[in-house]
């Protein structure tokens, strides 16, 4: 028994935060990149946020803005898991010290991602302050949130729930 309990605490608890830097080799979506660490690339996917699909309103924004901070520039990633798909979840530090992350945010060009990170007081604070001044796909009266976008793509025609 004793053995089993160590067993699951093993492989329960939540690995320690890394931290590494790379090359972004490539921009998949707003809120996806592939960074080279070393002859790796690794997928990933921007931690406590969600940008639109690029064929959501604001989606191909998102993705351009992601391009022109990051592309071709050296990050440092702080990561803090792998999400379902195996990609690393993490921040993204630009080399001006600012977060990628809460970059998206800033310019309204992202939600704050409650379900994943619903205690970042500061990712909450930055969608607040984009909303109230209609930036990005906030100028739109109600934009719909990527993850009912997606589930909504997954509906059958004409099925409403």
């Amino acid at each position: 028994m004793v053995t089993r309990l160590a067993l699951f605490l093993l492989l329960t608890c939540a690995a320690p935060a890394e931290q590494w830097t790379g090359l972004v080799v490539a921009i998949q979506d707003g809120d996806t990149i592939t960074v080279l660490r070393g002859r790796d690339q690794v997928k990933v996917r921007l931690d406590g946020i969600d940008c639109p699909e690029r064929t959501q309103p604001y989606g191909n924004r998102a993705q351009q803005k992601t391009a022109d901070l990051s592309f071709n520039r050296k990050v440092s990633v702080i990561t803090k898991s792998k999400d379902r798909y195996g990609r690393t979840l993490a921040s993204v530090i630009l080399p001006n010290g600012r977060s990628l992350n809460e970059e998206l945010l800033r310019a309204g060009l992202a939600w704050w991602y409650r379900k994943y990170a619903p205690k970042n007081r500061a990712l909450e604070l930055l969608e607040e302050a984009a909303r109230d001044s209609r930036l990005g796909l906030w100028a739109d009266p109600d934009p719909t949130p990527p993850w009912l976008w997606r589930k909504e793509q997954k509906s059958p025609a004409g099925d409403d729930q």
